[in-house]
């Protein structure tokens, strides 16, 4: 099987499809563009999607600093991976700083809410069985 490389157009588009079997990912490049982008300048928050198939979903997050993704819950296992920057995970027994280089993960039904202590690009995967 073939590695797809994910690159990017003239345009800072992705030029390749995120559902193909095997997917390689320049990270640092991704996360560049997504603080180039309209949703970053505007939000503070971007996000993309490197990922699709259909048990697994892997996102790239970027988020300024004093950004909030307010408590949430996914039916899904989760991991969460700081790529850069540090993170702060609120759990219902306890709260979780993330620095970069660090990864939690989290059983399917556990709320938590994710705050960005300084400018911080993460890593979301979800998993979950295809066949439910």
């Amino acid at each position: 099987m073939m590695i797809v490389q994910v690159t990017r157009d003239e345009g800072g588009d992705a030029a390749t499809s995120h559902t193909a079997p095997v997917l390689r990912v320049e990270l640092e490049a991704e996360a560049q563009a997504l603080r180039e982008g309209e949703a970053w300048r505007t939000t503070g928050h971007a996000a993309k999607t490197l990922v699709k198939h259909e048990d697994l979903r892997v996102v790239l997050i970027a988020l300024a600093e004093g950004a909030r993704l307010h408590e949430h819950v996914t039916d899904h296992g989760i991991a969460v991976q700081t790529v850069r920057g540090r993170l702060r995970l609120a759990l219902p027994e306890e709260v979780v700083e993330l620095p970069a280089g660090t990864l939690l993960a989290l059983g399917r039904g556990i709320p938590h809410d994710v705050v960005a202590i300084e400018e911080s690009v993460f890593l979301l995967t979800v998993s979950w069985d295809a066949n439910s």
